[in-house]
């Protein structure tokens, strides 16, 4: 925490296998199998699998031929988000109990600031406890917490003691949790970085937190002044009740690969037609639109280009999609397409404060 700051009481909620777990729940005889949500042995990826099916080595993004390889008695399920929705809203419904600054992730997370409570709860710690007990007792479904000081430390926290867990990271302990943190579990810290900080010489928050703030922005741009801050335990962005979106898109993954473009322009017509009510739903316009494209060896490419005025429209939006198709030879036949608008008429200019001083009061209690 940077010295002047208030410390805060955050709790980040992560629910167990999420899509995985309602499907179990829904059907009990899937319980305790294998099981992956999305795709199947043939084609498609898959978007989330239970811990059945991860000790296996089943992960979300995988293809689903490589997954059925990797265990060959896993059981496919359809995703059904409407079903997920439904379940999330019931959680939210919780949260919203015990505060009203409630950021969702996603689905299936999301980060809790009960500095200040309805509960009138002083322990973060036993406050994350009831919510878990909660969302098992009212919706069925397990759900693990990490609570600290801040929301990065919150979400790292998270994951230490996953499934159906929790673990606080009280203001004393901040610093030497950070420390001994292996790079990898950073949260925002991805394969490429890690690998790239590993040349570097940085394995652990102790070694990064060595490097001069100049040497961070030299190899990781803006990026380095966020690590060197985070490792000391400065990390000031507020849970936001209402997160602005930063892109808006629509995607399809074709049941058979596509190698012409003629077929490929009447997928972008229908993911154009998708892109539109979402846009028109959330009165949404953007500058930036994308092209996304995963060919048949799972490689992806994206081509973007930037207007210099806001559009919303699918006419206008699929000319510039059509465009960015012809900009370039395909490299192979295509498995997925994808449009999204970035730069919204949403977006904020933040300024957020270089504090680099920290001050840990040791008298707050989680």
């Amino acid at each position: 925490m940077a010295e002047n700051s208030p410390l805060r009481k955050i709790i980040h909620v992560d629910m167990d296998a999420f899509y995985a777990s309602v499907e179990e729940l829904d059907n009990p005889e899937l319980q305790g199998k294998p099981l992956a949500v999305g795709g199947n042995e043939i084609r498609g990826v898959v978007s989330a699998a239970n811990y059945e099916a991860r000790k296996f080595g089943v992960r979300s993004a995988m293809s689903g031929y490589l997954a059925k390889k990797n265990c060959p008695q896993l059981t496919f399920v359809k995703p059904r988000f409407s079903r997920y929705k439904e379940i999330s809203k019931k959680i939210r419904h919780i949260f919203f109990e015990y505060t009203d600054l409630v950021e969702p992730l996603s689905l299936d997370e999301a980060y809790l600031d009960v500095t200040i409570n309805k509960k009138g709860n002083p322990s973060a710690t036993l406050l994350a406890k009831e919510i878990r007990q909660r969302i098992f007792d009212e919706v069925g479904l397990n759900a693990s917490a990490g609570i600290s000081i801040n929301k990065f430390i919150a979400k790292v926290a998270s994951d230490f003691n996953k499934p159906n867990g929790q673990k606080t990271v009280n203001p004393e302990e901040v610093l030497q949790f950070l420390e001994d943190l292996e790079i990898r579990k950073f949260f925002g810290v991805g394969k490429v970085t890690a690998e790239k900080m590993y040349k570097l010489g940085i394995f652990t928050g102790k070694e990064l937190k060595e490097k001069p703030k100049s040497f961070l922005e030299e190899h990781f741009g803006k990026s380095g002044s966020h690590y060197y801050n985070v490792v000391r335990g400065i990390h000031n962005s507020t849970v936001k009740p209402h997160r602005i979106p930063k892109s808006v898109g629509a995607e399809r993954t074709f049941s058979e690969n596509l190698s012409s473009e003629i077929f490929m322009l009447e997928r972008l017509e229908q993911i154009g037609d998708e892109l539109e009510k979402r846009l028109k739903k959330s009165k949404i316009a953007g500058k930036t639109i994308t092209l996304k494209i995963k060919y048949s060896d799972f490689t992806l490419q994206t081509r973007s280009k930037t207007l210099p005025y806001f559009v919303a429209d699918k006419s206008l939006i699929l000319e510039i999609a059509k465009d960015l198709l012809y900009q370039e030879k395909m490299e192979n036949s295509v498995r997925l397409l994808g449009i999204s608008l970035a730069n919204l008429n949403t977006e904020k200019k933040k300024t957020e404060s270089k504090e680099d001083s920290v001050s840990i009061q040791l008298k707050f209690d989680l």
